[in-house]
């Protein structure tokens, strides 16, 4: 990630050796850890949320166009049945009076 080599680690590691000293060296060595761990945890930490918010934003437009989808066929069906009744509505009825005498040729079936 920094393209550190070997010999810049040596350099920083005598540089930290003199001004620190051989006593306080191991001590600030081990709160330098402390602090690194800390920030790769912190980058680690954002960088799940970024990655976490991100699918949430692909979830809600996925949901999004499905919702328009939806609304567009619903419109189109409620269109089909409504042309539908108002093909219906047009068309007459068929007469369906009651039967009488003369349309059974003056035979009733019932008894007399």
């Amino acid at each position: 990630m920094f393209d550190i080599g070997f010999s810049e680690l040596v350099l920083v590691g005598v540089v930290a050796l003199l001004v620190f000293g051989p006593e306080r060296l191991p001590r600030v060595a081990r709160e330098a850890g402390l602090w690194i761990r800390k920030a790769r945890s912190m980058v680690a930490s954002v960088k799940s949320e970024i990655d976490h918010e991100l699918q949430l934003q692909e979830l809600q437009q996925t949901l999004r166009e499905q919702k328009q989808k939806l609304q567009q066929e619903g419109r189109a069906y409620v269109e089909g049945v409504t042309a539908t009744g108002k093909e219906a509505a047009a068309k007459p009825l068929p007469d369906k009076s009651p039967a009488t005498d003369a349309d059974h040729g003056g035979h009733s079936d019932g008894p007399a």
